[in-house]
């Protein structure tokens, strides 16, 4: 058993109430979880104080106020229901659980405010194989309250009918004082097969090998058995099935008739639907003395609608039964390579998948419902389930697309077309070689063109139309539409290189283009340290040429002052030779 539980639900209203699992392991005692479904916190159940763990491990539903079907059903308060809003399938994940064989156990409820006619019918999956599908009326019938099964090695075993004969009442495992070993399994009682068919017997008396590994059957339930009559020495029973199936029949003895005192005192055959699956059945030869437990096994096959258990006495004897017990046997399903489910789980929070898309659980089993989007095959070389096609155009999507997408290795188509996908186109997209289709178009991816996808030497149609990508489109891509594959890059105003596109500037290496750029970044920082320094200068000289200016005039004064003062001395030297006439006649 892996490390981890998937139990899965699809259905059309609510409906999951309660599990309980219980394994058997043969150095220590059973592990058991029950989870009390819309609980918030853990709750003990009456009489038994049985634990029942709070909620968890869902991955959506609400939450909601209980009513129970049947007395069946613990008497639990809440349960989980899942709208459609929800999405059409959800799942209850537990983690680490123990290896081991497992009973699992689910009951069902209604929502305490449903009318008689909401009755929701949905389908039950257990580690990706559909084991139940809840019928119409089921509501009405106290033993369609829960389904069970039993997980084993690739086997799973549904619990069609499980009988006590005789005397007695309905009862679980635990209230037979079963070994908790046993699955607390719910035994159904009838008193009768038929009016005037049968008697009841019962005894007292302690039944020998019936507590015994690995089944573990309650002793009482040996106690009581049914008994053929004179009037109709054989003994039938008639349960309605599913047709072409198969059924694993469990049938239970004990000789607790006192008139039945050594062997070959009662002998019948035992046939199924008209065959004979045990003949000459002599309960005290098989189990080796009377109060003893036996149990006959067989499984059949069942191409129509009934099963038909008849006992047949031998030389005037009677027919006698304690317990039935019929088993619908299922093969598990392959479920899909792990590579591939981490892939999607990885694309569903990238792309932002709203809950109506459902993608909870395996993408690809129960085979009756995949995930939505999600083509399957079966890849026989793993004996696992592969995705080969996804289709997920037109659903309002965001987000970008992750590089694990090139984790599912043997996708041959995807379409994602027509919603609103952001971000460059992830070059590991290009190693999924199988690819055939890809469908980008009318989205919001931008950037260039991987190179990469040339190499998908099987691609047959690739549509980036109405787009945001620019650059030249890869030379191998242009070189593919000359061999019939079909390309649309319209609608990307900054794509070129193929006719039908703009004409490109000379193709250069991605080097070549970071140096170029480099050159053009260092030729602009020269230009522009040149003109800051010209301009620089150019201020300088401009603000001498200012200041000189303004200077101008006062120095053509101070000039001509000068030459006054110099005119006036030498005229004065002229009056100092000649004299001046101080005195006066």
């Amino acid at each position: 058993m892996p490390n981890i539980a998937t139990f899965r639900f699809l259905l059309l209203w609510m409906l999951f109430l309660c599990f309980a699992c219980t394994a058997r392991a043969a150095q220590r005692g059973p592990f058991a979880m029950r989870i009390s479904c819309g609980a918030r916190q853990n709750v003990q159940t009456k009489p038994t104080t049985t634990l029942w763990y709070k909620d968890f491990g869902y991955t959506g539903g609400i939450p909601t106020n209980a009513k129970t079907s049947s007395y069946i059903a613990p008497p639990l308060k809440t349960l989980r229901y899942f709208p459609l809003s929800e999405g059409p399938s959800n799942c209850y994940n537990i983690n680490r659980v123990p290896k081991g064989h497992y009973s699992i156990r689910i009951f069902f409820g209604l929502v305490a405010q449903a009318r008689a006619t909401d009755e929701p019918l949905f389908d039950i999956s257990i580690q990706g194989t559909q084991i139940y599908s809840l019928k119409s009326g089921w509501t009405t019938q106290d033993d369609q309250a829960f389904t069970e099964a039993q997980w084993s090695q690739g086997i799973i075993l549904r619990t069609v009918k499980r009988l006590s004969c005789g005397f007695g009442q309905s009862k679980y495992g635990v209230d037979y004082g079963a070994d908790p070993r046993g699955g607390d399994r719910f035994w159904q009682h009838t008193e009768t097969f038929g009016e005037d068919s049968d008697r009841p017997r019962s005894v007292e008396t302690r039944i020998k090998q019936a507590s015994h590994p690995p089944n573990f059957y309650p002793e009482t339930l040996y106690r009581s058995a049914l008994v053929s009559t004179s009037s109709q020495p054989e003994l039938t029973y008639t349960l309605d099935v599913d047709p072409n199936k198969n059924y694993s029949v469990w049938l239970h003895f004990a000789e607790i008739d006192n008139s039945v005192t050594a062997e070959g005192q009662r002998v019948f055959d035992i046939m199924i639907n008209g065959d004979v699956a045990f003949k000459d059945v002599d309960i005290v030869k098989l189990s080796g003395d009377r109060y003893t437990a036996l149990v006959l096994n067989t499984t059949v096959v069942v191409n129509g609608r009934t099963l038909t258990i008849a006992l047949s006495p031998k030389d005037g004897s009677f027919a006698i039964i304690n317990a039935i017990e019929i088993m619908e046997v299922i093969m598990a399903e392959s479920k899909t390579l792990s590579d591939e489910v981490m892939a999607l789980q990885k694309l569903k929070k990238a792309l932002g998948l709203p809950p109506r898309f459902g993608w909870n659980g395996d993408p690809c089993v129960p085979q009756q419902h995949p995930w939505t989007g999600a083509d399957c095959r079966l890849d026989k070389s793993s004996s696992k389930w592969v995705i080969d096609g996804l289709g997920l155009d037109n659903q309002g999507l965001k987000g970008f697309l992750p590089n694990d997408i090139s984790r599912l290795h043997n996708l041959q188509i995807l379409n994602l077309s027509g919603n609103s996908i952001q971000g460059p186109i992830p070059s590991p997209l290009g190693t999924i070689a199988s690819l055939q289709v890809l469908d980008l178009s009318y989205n919001f991816f931008n950037g260039s063109i991987p190179e990469s996808l040339g190499q998908l030497t099987s691609l047959q149609r690739l549509n980036l139309n109405g787009n945001f990508l620019s650059g030249r489109v890869p030379a191998t891509l242009g070189g593919r539409l000359l061999h019939g594959a079909s390309f649309n890059f319209t609608d990307n105003a900054g794509l070129c290189g193929i006719p039908g596109l703009p004409t490109c500037g000379p193709h250069l290496s991605a080097g070549a283009k970071v140096g170029i750029g480099l050159g053009v970044s260092f030729t602009l920082l020269l230009l522009i340290t040149g003109s800051v320094c010209w301009w620089k200068r150019r201020q300088n000289i401009l603000r001498v040429q200012q200041i000189t200016a303004r200077a101008a005039p006062y120095a053509k004064a101070r000039t001509q002052f000068s030459r006054d003062i110099q005119m006036t001395r030498h005229n004065n030297n002229n009056n100092a030779e000649n004299g001046p006439i101080l005195l006066s006649r």
